[in-house]
């Protein structure tokens, strides 16, 4: 299962910029995967909650988005919807030649909201990624 180790390189990332602007607790981290990351969004929140144990994240939400798979054809206008599992043959020209992948690929971190100290929460908008 690659989501623990998507989950621990998420909480690496965030563990390290929280505790570097003196965060004492992560409250959530939003993440956008895309639909054809190989990730099981289920399976990684169960994995993100083991990660967090024992770190300033123990507790947080984590809330991912999903980003649809959608191509474009080099020989056609237009895009579409390329789905699960993925049809990379272009809906007018029938052909898969010269076909490119907008999205679906995603795994980023958008945001992470923490409490540092007395002021209350804050929200950090994007914490650079390398999940």
């Amino acid at each position: 299962m690659h989501e623990m180790s998507i989950a621990m390189a998420v909480v690496g990332q965030v563990e390290e910029a929280a505790r570097a602007a003196g965060a004492h607790a992560v409250t959530s981290v939003r993440l956008q995967v895309g639909e054809l990351a190989g990730v099981v969004p289920d399976a990684l929140a169960f994995c993100f909650e083991l990660a967090c144990a024992g770190t300033v994240l123990e507790g947080a939400e984590l809330v991912t988005e999903t980003v649809a798979a959608r191509a474009r054809c080099a020989n056609c206008p237009g895009t579409w919807a390329v789905g699960m599992p993925p049809d990379l043959c272009c809906p007018a020209c029938d052909r898969a030649t010269d076909v490119e992948l907008l999205s679906g690929r995603e795994l980023e971190i958008l945001s992470v909201r923490w409490e540092d100290g007395p002021a209350g929460a804050r929200t950090r908008e994007p914490i650079p990624e390398e999940a």
